[in-house]
Order: C-alpha cells, then structure tokens, then sequence
C-alpha cells in the first residue's frame, strides 16, 4: 500500500483542527464530487482520497494512530501489543513460540514499507501465525447530499454515486440541515473477509423558500392589503401542502401572528405528525392612487379628525 500523506490530501497542516478539517474536507467533496464531474478519472480518484483522508483525520483515535505508524496505521493495536516503536524501529516482545525477537526477521531496521510485509507474513495472506488471519473492517465513507427545503417535506428515494459505486436510498421527510445518517455496510470493504464499513451522509439543505424553518416549526410573513386589514375577510396561504384559505379579523394589525396547527415541516420518522406554520401580517398599502380615491381618503380623514 502506497503511503498517502492525508494532510497534503486535504491541504491543511499537521497542527489542523477539527473544525478546519471538516472545512477543509466539505470543500474539497464538493469540487470534487462525481455528480459535479462526469465520467472524469482523475477527479473521482481525488474524490475517493479526500474520503479516505476524512475518514482518518476526523476521528481522533484515527488521527493518532496514523500520526504515530503512517499508512500502517489499522495495524497500530497490533504494533502496540507487540512492542513495536516506530521511533526506535524496533520490537521488544519475542514470539510465543521461541526466544528469536521480532528483529531477528530482518535485521531489525524496518522501514514503514518493509514493516507492511512483514505484519502481513505474519498475520495476513503470505501466511498464518497461531492466532490465524486477522480480519479487518473496512473504512467508513463520508459523503454530503444537498437538498432543497421542499425535497426534505416528503419521503423520497435518491441515487447517489459513492465510491464509484451507485446506491439507491431512502430519505425520511423531516430531515434537517447537518444531519447524518448512517447506511450500514456501504464503506469500503474489509480484508480478509472483514465486514464491509459504513456509510455516513451529511445533508445540507438549501432553504430557497418563503419559509424560515426552525425545528419542526415554519414562519412566513404575510402581505395584507390595506382593505382586508381594516374590513376583514378571507385570504389565501401558501404551504407545502398546497393554498390554505384563512379568515382575516377586521382591524387587523401589522404584525399580528397567526398559528396553522399542522401545517409545519414533518416530524422525522413519525408518521403523519407535523409542526405548526406561524404567519406574521405585514400591512400592503396601495399605490398609484386614482383621483377618486385620494377624495375618499380625505373623506376618511376628515371624519376621524372631527371625531
């Protein structure tokens, strides 16, 4: 296995946080991704190491795993239980079954590369030790899904394209801006016969709807002409669920809020239960006002002033 320095990958220091990995890595999948270029090797081969390189450094134990052993870093229990220091480039423990040490297998001066083979001699398929091939999972992936605020009312299913790879899902209504849902065994898979890991998808969900979305909760303002506000009446509203008629009180106010029961964003993974749909009314007053018109209004005026 080729060493793959992760940091270069994503292009941030050793010193990186978690936040600037994760910035790093969200720009680098979008620019990247294969839904943005088709049929294009070289941009899914990056795709696949930001994946792998996210993977590593966002999980800490990972991260201090692949700081102390480089690309051997799966094996870093195993090198523990065995003495081994990457420092010293030795090993302390002999094998159970006879006083020769680990370094008598090669010198004792192993390189990065030349440690791969020999854990593999030993515990992989150049051969058997007592304990048998070890088994390993494979890597989880991490990818995103954008969608748009209405997508995310109703239950639908997506092809997405991971790793190469097409899969089809389902997406519950309701789910929110950030959350992650994990599909079990579509990672990359594992050695010898190891599970398969996971796939964990981050959803962005775009809001270029009228509605602010707060939880299970939408708020939307209201424009009420000037006529409706004074004498009352009925209007209509729009929701995700189609045009809902409401009646106006006469004398109105601007800012005056109203609650539709019901009529909110899906509960997540609860059938048939929603969240409520709060209107604000903003007053409309009317323009390009007509002779006739102008002569009412100070009609109007007149008679609340000699009130």
């Amino acid at each position: 296995m080729d060493y793959i320095d992760y940091y270069k990958v994503l292009d941030i220091t050793k010193s990186a946080t978690e936040a600037e990995i994760k910035k790093a890595y969200r720009k680098l999948a979008r620019k990247y991704h294969p839904d943005l270029n088709p049929n294009d090797k070289e941009a899914e081969k990056k795709f696949k190491e930001i994946n792998e390189a996210n993977e590593v450094l966002s999980n800490s134990e990972n991260r201090k795993k692949y700081d102390k052993y480089g690309k051997d870093w799966k094996h870093a229990d195993e090198f523990e239980k065995a003495g081994y220091d990457p420092n010293q480039q030795q090993y302390s423990r002999q094998q159970q079954s006879g006083n020769q040490s680990y370094s008598d297998f090669g010198g004792g001066d192993f390189s990065g590369s030349d440690f791969s083979d020999f854990f593999n001699s030993m515990y992989g398929s150049g051969g058997r030790s007592s304990r048998g091939q070890a088994k390993y999972r494979g890597q989880d992936f991490n990818a995103e899904l954008q969608l748009d605020l209405a997508s995310a009312y109703t239950t639908h299913k997506q092809n997405l394209t991971v790793n190469g790879k097409n899969i089809r899902i389902t997406i519950p209504a309701g789910v929110e801006n950030g959350q992650i849902i994990k599909i079990p065994n579509h990672g990359a898979p594992g050695a010898n016969d190891g599970p398969n890991g996971d796939l964990y998808i981050t959803f962005l969900i775009d809001n270029n709807s009228d509605f602010k979305r707060e939880g299970n909760n939408l708020y939307a303002d209201v424009d009420l002409d000037l006529y409706t506000a004074i004498l009352g009446g009925e209007i209509y509203v729009n929701t995700f669920d189609g045009k809902v008629k409401i009646k106006v009180a006469p004398e109105t106010q601007p800012g005056t809020k109203v609650k539709l029961k019901g009529k909110g964003f899906p509960v997540y993974k609860k059938d048939n239960q929603f969240g409520d749909l709060y209107i604000t009314y903003t007053l409309k007053l009317p323009t390009k006002l007509s002779a006739k018109e102008k002569e009412l209004f100070e009609e109007l005026a007149k008679l609340r002033n000699h009130e």
